[in-house]
């Protein structure tokens, strides 16, 4: 099924369906909810999904998973092309699906099922081919690796307010000591709260936020070196250095959509 709305078959008796959407750039689906799971895939553009848990950012050829019930708000950025699978909630507890949002790598498998699922019809026979297409594609969801592609929202009002500031407008520049001034708070107890909440230290959450506004910028096109200049680096290289120590790879291997 392709560009419909999912609360147009989230009664179907079927424990998956999928669909697939086209959106414009910076287009916006505002904070919303699902009864069943989630596995958004990013086919083109990238996408950014915000829960009060954290926010994630979804290259091409990669997809995040989002458990029933999760409230989320995606951000499209560039000309985005999605295929999602939705799962019963019944089905996402026999399979041992994620409780939690994660972004995963997608396989040559998944990809494929992803492409053969959106086309199959709403009320698909359960004892043929299409039912068995739609039973691999939920294990092979559950199979896949998770990426390291968000960055936790502390619980703390004051805290959880500063980090979607910085998440707007990302950069290594921020200070610790300022940051604890504007939430009220001494350093010792700021560093000491948002480890607590977050499981990183705000020096790491900071690179990270960085890391990933970046993903998003060089999807757009953006050169590198004034990508990096622009987050706070002092050079290039240092940027890819920092992006390949974190994320395990340099930005080329995310964007080109290798696993």
């Amino acid at each position: 099924m392709r560009n419909t709305r999912v609360d147009a078959y989230e009664d179907i008796p079927r424990d998956v369906v999928a669909t697939g959407n086209d959106y414009a750039p910076h287009q916006v689906l505002p904070p919303h909810a699902h009864r069943r799971g989630q596995l958004l895939y990013a086919a083109t553009g990238v996408v950014t999904a915000i829960t009060a848990e954290g926010s994630w950012v979804v290259p091409p050829q990669r997809a995040l998973w989002i458990p029933p019930g999760v409230t989320h708000e995606v951000h499209m950025d560039g000309q985005v092309s999605t295929r999602s699978a939705y799962v019963a909630r019944a089905a996402v507890e026999a399979a041992g699906l994620p409780p939690h949002c994660r972004v995963i790598g997608v396989s040559p498998l998944l990809h494929a099922l992803l492409l053969e699922a959106v086309d199959l019809p709403p009320h698909y026979a359960l004892d043929g081919r299409d039912g068995r297409v739609m039973a691999l594609l939920v294990d092979e969801i559950r199979r896949m690796p998770a990426l390291a592609l968000n960055t936790p929202l502390p619980r703390e009002r004051r805290l959880a307010a500063l980090c979607r500031a910085l998440l707007d407008a990302p950069t290594l520049d921020a200070d610790i000591d300022d940051m604890a001034a504007h939430a009220g708070m001494s350093r010792r107890h700021f560093t000491r709260l948002f480890r607590e909440q977050t499981g990183m230290s705000f020096g790491a959450w900071r690179q990270q936020a960085c890391l990933l506004a970046a993903l998003t910028r060089l999807g757009r096109g953006e050169p590198v070196t004034q990508v990096a200049l622009d987050l706070g680096y002092a050079s290039p290289s240092a940027f890819t250095a920092a992006f390949r120590r974190v994320l395990g790879a340099p930005p080329s291997r995310y964007l080109g959509g290798v696993v």
